[in-house]
This record gives C-alpha cells, structure tokens and sequence, in this order.
C-alpha cells in the first residue's frame, strides 16, 4: 500500500514539472513523500529511496569506493508528487511495452563488430593471392591492422554524433561506413581498395562499439538491464562465430572470400532501418528539452502507463538540467575525473589481461596438445567464449557486476599461472599439452564471464548524463589504442622473453586488476541510472 502526506500546499503535477512550469517548482523543502516499502515496480526496488532520497552505499556498497570518500556523504533527493500523478495502480502495473525488439536490432551493431574481426583472418590467404600480395607481410599486416585503427577513431566520433543527433540517428549515419566498407571490400580488385574498405568497416565498428552499449543501456529496465546488456558481448562473440562459419566453403571456393565481406552489407542495412522506427533514447530527448518526444519514446518502450513514472525519474535525476552536454575537456576536470579513469582503467586492464594475445596464440597451443585443426581451436575458443558470456547474462542482475568482475580476473589470473607453469615447469611436461588447452579454455570461461561484457555494461551507468556518450567514447578509444599496440608488439615480445615469462606477466595484470576492483569499482545491480548519477553527484 502507498501512503503520501503532504505538508503544506506545495504539491505539483509531474507533467507541469517535465515541462518545467515555474509556478509549480521542482523542490519543496517543506514536502515530503512517504510510500510504503511494499510499493513495488515491476518488480523493481521500493519506490521510497526514489522520493525521499538516497543514501550513499557503505564501504560493502562500493558507492563510495569510487570515489574514497574520508566521510559517508548523503544526497537527499525530496519532491512533492500528487497522488494523482502516479496513480497506485499506475506505480504497480507491469510495464506493456517491450524493449526487447529494439535490443535485438542495437545488437546488429554488436554482430558486425564482431564479424568485421573475425572475418579477416580466415580470408587472409586467399584475398591475398587475389590481390597480388601473397609475399608481402607488411601489406597483409596493414589490411589486418586497418579495422584497428579505424575503430580508435570511430569510437572517440561516435561519442560526440551521439550527443549531437541521438542515438538513433547516429545508428543510421553509422551503418553508412559499415555498408560502403564491406561493399568496397568484397569487390577490391587491388590493395588500396581493401585498405579504404577495412578503414571504413573499422569506423563503423568504432563507432557502434561505444553506441551498443550505451543505448541499450538507456532504454532498458532497471530490473533486467544487466541481462540486456551484457547481450551486447554476446552478439559480438555471435559475429566472430559467424565469421568462422562463414569461412569454411574456402577450401572448396577460393573466391569465396569476397561473398563472405559482401555477407556484411545485409546486416548494415537492417541495422539502418530498424533505428529507423526505434524509439530514441527518453534520457537523450529529456536532457535535450524534448518532452513530447521524451513520453512518446516511454509510451514505445514501456507503456503508457509507466510514463507519468520514468518522467518523474528522469525529473528527479536533473536530466533535464540546463547544463549544456561536456566537452572532452571537460572529462579531466575535478567533477568528472576520478569516474572517467575509472571506466579508462578498466578497459585497460581487459586488453592488457591478454585476451587478444591467448585468441592469437591459442592455434599454437592446441597444437602443442595434438590438435591440429585451426577451425577445431577457434572454434573450442568461440564457443567457451560464448558459453561464458551466457552464463554472465543470467547472473549479472543477480550477482552483480562488481562481484562478476573480480571472479572473472581471478580465474584468469589463475589460468594465466597455469598456462605458464605449463610452458615452464618441467615437471609437468608429460602433462603440458592438457594443461594449455585447459588453461586457454578456462581463461577464455574466466573473460566472458565478467571482464568481457561488464565493462562495456558498467560504463554507461557509472557516468553522468550530460558525459556519457563522451566518456563511454573515450573509454573505448583505450580499448581500441590498447588492441592495437598488443596485436602489433605481442610476437616480438613472445620471442624476446618467451611465451611463459609473458603468460606470467598477464597473470600480474590479472591480480592487480583485482586489487583496483575491490578498491574503486561501484556496485550498480538495481539500481536506476538516476539513482546511481545522484548518488555519484553526492559523493564528488
């Protein structure tokens, strides 16, 4: 049962206040709201911490952490709400809506991220006897590296076009360098060609790998958005599943390399008119000043009975604040600074773990182990990989995503000493076959249960409205830049200091990552992006 009291005569409309009428204002000291804890929202938590306010986690909440905080600080959020703007019966009904379909198509951009990397490796050989370039390395390595370092530089765009045409519209002006790289790709007829098209694909992957997240990450439920989005690394895993797939009519087809980059122009172009008739995302248009649009998305998205409620939240959260959206600058200002290198921090630690060099290095070790077949050792590694991943969706509302983290770098750290010990201890050597493929196939179980898909989760929450695409943008360019300097320097260092002293080196990464965790990292299972940007505005 709900319950409101008001003192004095300070209620207002939540329509009046979502269109910021000055007769009605936003905060009355003098009022406040009472709701009894068995209110509940779709399932979601008591309303009561919405209304009368929110207070800061404790050293286990991990809200603090974030920012180490000398003393617990509390952000008291009250605002007069009349009983007749969220109805009892409007607060407890389950939402009509349905996000699912526009997951499904934000995800199209999380498969072709996916698909844009794996394909190249199985096409490799034969575009290059087709170009010309069979004996030159050093023109192979820069079709390989192109996608790289196209995607640095669409991840730090895709950031800014979000935050200036939306995310909608930013969906559709990406699947442009998508479609037009992969177009340019599968009908090259020298090396320059596929160059420009690698490029292309490259920025158009940059750009949805920081975009997927983020918009699934505003439109979904509080209850379920950690299922959602870690779907994002699940579909990723699903495109370079897909792209080994596609790959086997090679042997028999050695011109089949080009239906295989011309496969991705279809994908492209479905993801261009799904956000076509996808809702834009009700945070952007609210802090934008739109508020027609902004009910009309919920209405698409919920329901329109939850409208009156997610209007309220959005409300209550400042996002339709005056402030203007951040600059980059802005991000390495005190106010901003210690949660952005949070999100920086993280996805470091994610590439320098040595996922990308265990996925490169993993033929190798399977071979060691008697197996011979390439296909059977990246396919053992997609498919561990997405078993993990699935395993994360089903517990990432339920253990958390702080939780998830901290077990996943574990188990990779212990994989890492085992892949070394493996490679050194010579008393395992009738075993050292075994124990890498174990090894490898835990460490890969080990990342896509939490250091794969939460970092690309847990950014969009942690970051205040007005920085969000930028700051997502900006953690992902470390991805990308990380990914790069790894793929390009890893042999090298392979031969310089032997496999084992590296596996060894990541294991350290993986214990410190640990440790920044524990210390740094905030809980955010739950919890409303509202509720969590109150409470990391408190705390700075």
């Amino acid at each position: 049962m709900m319950r409101c009291a008001v003192k004095g005569g300070g209620g207002y409309s939540v329509a009046a206040a979502a269109r910021g009428d000055r007769r009605s204002p936003a905060i009355a000291p003098t009022t406040t709201v009472r709701m009894s804890d068995r209110a509940l929202c779709c399932g979601m938590r008591s309303r009561a911490a919405d209304l009368t306010g929110l207070e800061m986690a404790g050293p286990q909440g991990g809200v603090t952490g974030l920012f180490r905080s000398r003393s617990p600080r509390y952000g008291l959020v009250r605002a007069t709400v009349d009983p007749e703007d969220i109805p009892l019966e409007k607060v407890q009904a389950k939402s009509s809506g349905n996000v699912l379909p526009y997951v499904g198509v934000a995800c199209l951009g999380a498969i072709l991220f996916g698909y844009h990397l794996g394909v190249v490796n199985g096409a490799l050989e034969y575009l290059a006897k087709d170009l010309g370039i069979a004996e030159n390395a050093v023109l192979q390595g820069w079709v390989v590296s192109t996608t790289l370092a196209g995607a640095t530089a669409g991840s730090f765009t895709g950031g800014a076009l979000a935050d200036k045409f939306g995310r909608t519209r930013t969906f559709i002006l990406d699947a442009i360098p998508l479609a037009v790289g992969a177009f340019l790709s599968a009908t090259a007829q020298d090396v320059r060609t596929m160059i420009i098209g690698r490029l292309l694909a490259g920025i158009g992957i940059g750009i949805s790998s920081a975009l997927v997240p983020l918009y699934i990450s505003e439109i979904s439920p509080t209850e379920i958005r950690g299922a959602l989005g870690s779907v994002n690394q699940l579909f990723i895993c699903i495109g370079i599943l897909v792209a080994l797939v596609a790959g086997l009519p090679l042997a028999g087809n050695p011109a089949w390399w080009r239906t295989m980059f011309g496969i991705s122009v279809i994908p492209s172009i479905l993801l261009a008119l799904g956000m076509a008739v996808s809702p834009e995302s009700p945070r952007w248009l609210f802090q934008q000043g739109k508020l027609t649009q902004a009910e009309a998305a919920i209405k698409k998205l919920y329901g329109k009975e939850k409208v009156a409620e997610v209007m309220y939240d959005l409300k209550a959260g400042g996002q339709g604040s005056s402030e203007p959206d951040a600059s980059w600058f802005d991000l390495f200002r005190k106010r901003y600074r210690k949660v952005v290198s949070v999100g920086a921090a993280l996805f470091l630690f994610q590439q320098l773990a040595g996922i990308n060099a265990v996925v490169y290095y993993s033929t190798s070790v399977f071979r060691s182990a008697g197996i011979a077949s390439d296909v059977a050792a990246s396919a053992l590694v997609g498919a561990a990989n997405v078993f993990g991943t699935m395993i994360a969706s089903s517990l990432m509302d339920k253990q958390g995503r702080k939780s998830l983290l901290i077990t996943s770098f574990s188990g990779m750290a212990a994989s890492m000493l085992l892949l070394s010990l493996s490679f050194s201890w010579k008393a395992l050597a009738p075993y050292a076959g075994t124990l890498a493929v174990a090894g490898t196939v835990l460490y890969v179980l080990s990342f896509a249960l939490g250091a794969g898909p939460v970092p690309a989760l847990l950014l969009p929450e942690i970051f205040a409205s007005r920085i969000r695409a930028k700051a997502v943008a900006l953690s992902l360019g470390m991805h990308w830049v990380s990914n790069f300097f790894i793929g390009l320097y890893f042999l090298s260092v392979v031969n310089k200091f032997g496999i084992s002293t590296v596996y060894l080196g990541f294991a350290s990464v993986c214990a410190l990552a640990v440790l920044y965790i524990a210390g740094n990292v905030v809980e955010t299972k739950g919890r409303s992006l509202e509720e969590i940007e109150r409470a990391l505005s408190s705390a700075t």
